[in-house]
Formats: structure tokens, sequence, C-alpha cells
């Protein structure tokens, strides 16, 4: 990565900072560049977890707060960028599981369409420079066999979540063309990596492995992801942040492509569980059937690359799930259906 544009101290506002890519976020930012000071707001919605950050502040100390405050909440929005001068917002804030807003699509547009836009506006008159989307590849649809997704693709969004996601976009690059807002919108495939909430594919599967439970697989389970690890994925993130272009699209994707159902026999494989434990389930509504991220873009422009072998990340993670059972045990009456 080249040298950051940004010199001294800074500090940056994190919101969803207790959630899995939020929260790895903060770590690799605390970690990695000394200058920042994080201040984490996050509603503690069932997929927010204070323990995704244990240790941080016995590690960083005061480089490091916390908030419980939620984003579409404009006086409690105004009152923390009242109380520090931001460098940049970055928003991970955002309902994301699919299934869910097949069910309740009334959230996902409260955090991922109203809160973005508040946080848009609250950023604006308080003059914090930089404002970083944090989105999905699921805003472009599916792909067909072939093909990759670019910045330049067409939305086609296919859930209630995917479209909530594509219209926080479009209002984030609306601020740019309208007002100048330094505004950037970064879109990443699949991420995988430790403390992922149990419901997503990945963690899922292993823990129902490790319970010798049936692993649900919808329909055919033919689908294709491309997997990013979540530390690849965080890698972007700061490159976009520092030395991105104010209005501008970043993908970011592994370039790792894998059928759902090898995913599975994976896990089962590196876990020394039978292949009966698949379960075909009724396949989800609108399910998109494949996607690819071209990062060519990315690449060329930041400097970036993702460094993980899916393979060996997939091992990492899978033990990571072994050693720390304690976290995501309480997770899963929290789920309220695992």
């Amino acid at each position: 990565m080249r040298p950051l544009l940004v010199r001294g101290a800074m500090r940056i506002l994190v919101t969803g900072g207790c959630g899995f890519i939020g929260s790895n976020f903060i770590r690799y930012i605390l970690k990695h560049y000394k200058p920042a000071y994080v201040t984490n707001v996050d509603v503690l919605t069932y997929a927010g977890n204070l323990a995704n950050l244990e240790g941080v502040t016995a590690e960083h100390g005061d480089r490091y707060e916390f908030f419980k405050a939620d984003i579409a909440n404009a006086d409690q929005m105004d009152e923390l960028m009242t109380e520090h001068g931001f460098y940049a917002v970055i928003n991970f804030a955002a309902e994301s599981h699919v299934d869910r807003s097949i069910n309740d699509p009334a959230n996902f547009i409260h955090t991922n369409v109203i809160g973005t836009s508040v946080l848009l506006d609250c950023a604006r008159r308080h003059g914090v420079q930089r404002f970083i989307q944090i989105s999905t590849d699921e805003v472009y649809g599916s792909l067909s066999k072939t093909g990759k997704f670019t910045e330049k693709s067409l939305l086609d969004p296919s859930s209630p979540y995917s479209a909530s996601k594509a219209g926080a976009d479009l209002l984030a690059l609306a601020c740019y063309k309208t007002y100048g807002q330094e505004v950037i919108v970064t879109r990443c495939s699949n991420n995988y990596g430790r403390y992922q909430f149990p419901e997503k594919l990945i963690p899922l599967m292993i823990i129902k492995a490790l319970r010798d439970e049936p692993l649900p697989v919808y329909g055919d389970g033919m689908n294709v992801r491309d997997w990013i690890h979540v530390d690849d994925h965080c890698g972007g993130i700061v490159a976009a942040l520092f030395e991105g272009r104010a209005g501008t699209i970043y993908n970011f994707g592994g370039g790792q492509e894998m059928v759902n159902l090898d995913v599975v026999k994976m896990i089962l494989k590196r876990l020394g569980k039978p292949e009966s434990l698949i379960s075909f389930v009724e396949d989800r509504l609108g399910h998109d059937r494949r996607y690819a991220v071209d990062s060519s873009f990315s690449e060329r422009e930041l400097k970036w690359k993702p460094r993980h072998n899916f393979e060996q990340g997939l091992w990492e993670t899978i033990q990571w799930y072994i050693d720390n059972q304690s976290w995501w045990q309480p997770l899963l009456e929290r789920a309220g259906r695992y």
C-alpha cells in the first residue's frame, strides 16, 4: 500500500462497529495506523456484539471509544459530531441478512436508507472531510455463468436488503454530485473470517457441523459466491479512505469463486463430519445464482490486492470457531432460530 495521504492524529467515526466487518475494521486500523482514533457508534441490534471488540480498550486506550446510538437519530448524530471533529465517517451500519429483509423490509429501510441519509446530512453540516459508504456486490443482482461485476455494472437488486443498499449508495453519490461532499462507495463480495454472526453461511455451517446438526443448504446448493477474507476487505477500505477519489465506486473481491455446496463439503471434510449432514431446503425467494467481482480498478487505483487464499483462510476461520465457542454459543439464543 502507498504511504497515507493524511498525516498526524485524526478521529474516524465508524458506524456499526460492533458487527462483523465493522469490528474487524476497528481492530485493523487501530493496529496498523497508529495516528488513528476511532469512535464506534452501534445501536446493538441482535447482530451487534460488544464481545467482538473485547480487549480493544485495554490494548489501545483512549484511541478507541464506544457510544450506543441509532444512526437514524439525527439529534444523536448531531450531538456526537458536535463533540468531535471527525476526519471521516465510515458507514458499516446496516441490516444485512437477506432472509430477514424478505420477512421484514421496514427495518432495512430504517437503517440502510434513512440512517445513511441522516449520516450524510450530519457529516456535511459538521465539515467531515470524507464519507465512506460500505456496500455490497448484491446491489448488482445476479450473474450468468460468465462475466464479473464492475463498477459500471447496472444496479439490479433482487431483495429488500440489496435494494435498500442500492438506495443508500445512490443517496451517497448524489451528495457528491449535488454538494461536492467527498463520498466514496465500496462494494465487496462475500466476507468470511472471525466474529461473523452465526446466521451467515460459513459460520452457520461450521457451528451446525460441530454440533452434529443438519446443515441447511438452499435449493440445489449450486449458487456461486466470490469470497474475500475480512482482513483483505478492511485493507481495501483503508486504501479507499486515504487514497480513493471522491465520487468514485471501488469493488473489492477475493477472486475466489466457490459453489456453496463445495464450501459446505470443505467445512465437513475439515471437521471430519459426514456429508450426510447436508440437508437441502426450499430455495430462498429471489435467490441470486452467481456473484463475481472484478477488482482490477481498485487494484490499479489503490494499489490493493487480496492476500488470503480461500482454502487456508477457511481453515483458519474454522479453527477460530472451534477455539471460541464461548463467543458464539450465547449468540445462538440471540439469533432466535439456530
